[in-house]
């Protein structure tokens, strides 16, 4: 762990010798998935792969010297990336990988039991909102279509800016009742919540993309 909310994987292949290296860095929600992708990258062409993740501010200066592979938790913050870097991505690689689906993060057990977007209108419900990281406008979006917007928006008691940050709100608040986010937190934070995943007509998907930068050393690899 590089600091709170920054995670860093080192995979290593089999072979032994100097082995390639690539540095991959992006946000903390696909973190999962992307631990995966390095270790059966790794194992296959027995290489070294680096994957950290968590909020830019944290790994942004090291990116800059040593990035390969940028990735995003949402299509919009791969985007914003490019417009703030514009030296280091090379757009023309962007390749997507795969949707993330949104539901409802709720506490273990459901003390509440929310079973909908309807019931985060309700009286009392406490619900803490990400204004970003991948999770710009995402209750929004999903509520809009609803006519859901004013009776959600009057229930946000909390708006912050990172999920390392919604995280550590979350534990240190219980009563915090509810946080739309993407459904796979739910599988890092098992001890933590229940996942309330909602019908397809209501659920909001966002992409996972990634790309090349223009300083990769081993850009064949990546």
């Amino acid at each position: 762990m590089l600091s709170s909310g920054a995670f860093s994987l080192a995979t290593v292949g089999q072979m032994g010798g100097t082995r390639p290296r690539i540095d991959v860095y992006g946000p903390g929600g696909p973190l999962g998935p992307m631990k995966e992708c390095a270790e059966a990258f790794s194992k296959q062409r027995h290489v070294e792969v680096v994957v950290t993740a968590g909020p830019e501010s944290q790994w942004i200066e090291r990116a800059k010297m040593d990035a390969d592979v940028i990735f995003g938790g949402a299509e919009y913050m791969l985007t914003d990336f490019v417009l703030k870097y514009p030296t280091l991505v090379d757009a023309k690689t962007r390749t997507e990988l795969y949707p993330r689906a949104a539901g409802i993060l709720v506490r273990k057990g459901n003390p509440k039991k929310i079973g909908s977007l309807n019931d985060l209108t309700r009286s009392g419900i406490r619900i803490i909102d990400v204004n970003g990281a991948g999770q710009l406008g995402l209750w929004e979006d999903m509520a809009g279509s609803k006519g859901l917007i004013p009776g959600i928006a009057k229930n946000i008691v909390l708006s912050i800016r990172t999920s390392a940050e919604a995280i550590e709100k979350w534990k240190q608040m219980p009563e915090l009742d509810a946080w739309i986010t993407y459904e796979s937190w739910h599988y890092r934070l098992k001890d933590e919540t229940d996942l309330v995943s909602l019908p397809p007509s209501e659920k909001i998907y966002r992409g996972t993309p990634i790309a090349i930068t223009k300083t990769a050393e081993n850009t064949a690899i990546a």
